[in-house]
């Protein structure tokens, strides 16, 4: 049986700086494909900046084409104004790969720590050195697209073991 290459796109929402990252999966195997940031400008409204990062989003759904999308959950512990407009530029990070009809996963930055570097309260150094050992290709020039590669990588990790779990319970069933 041929296996197909799945391609996951990480979103690091943010309202100025949204990273994105975009990898494939074969089996185990990660490939690093493409990384940046969709920015939008801090001069224009709330509104016209949410545009552009929608826009820019879909603008890199459209020409990576992933099959698959992972969003960092936000962790803000700072005044409510600046936590509602964060909350915001997420629903962007969600709502855009579920407009181009991609299946949208979320993880705590905890969880994708942990899953990257092996502790849950990792620096963002060692986030971004771990996911350039893991995807030696990768050269992401703002630690917005590294957090985003590491969410992706964190999808693909996850993705698998739930896909391995899902057929040991198919196994089990059907030998009842």
């Amino acid at each position: 049986m041929d296996l197909a290459a799945i391609r996951i796109i990480g979103i690091d929402p943010g309202l100025r700086n949204m990273g994105w990252g975009v990898i494939e999966v074969l089996g185990s195997r990660l490939a690093f494909v493409a990384c940046g940031s969709v920015h939008s400008r801090v001069s224009l409204s709330l509104a016209e900046r949410l545009r552009q990062l929608h826009e820019g989003l879909l603008g890199v759904i459209s020409d990576l084409a992933p099959i698959e999308a992972a969003v960092e959950e936000t962790f803000v512990n700072c005044d409510p104004q600046s936590a509602l407009k964060l909350g915001q530029a997420r629903g962007i990070a969600l709502v855009a790969p579920a407009l181009a009809g991609l299946p949208v996963a979320e993880y705590s930055a905890n969880l994708i720590k942990k899953t990257v570097v092996g502790n849950g309260h990792a620096e963002k150094a060692q986030v971004a050195l771990m996911v350039r050992f893991l995807l030696p290709k990768a050269e992401p020039e703002s630690p917005d697209a590294a957090d985003a590669l590491a969410v992706a990588i964190t999808h693909a990790q996850l993705r698998a073991s739930r896909a391995m779990a899902k057929s040991l319970m198919t196994v089990r069933t059907s030998t009842r």
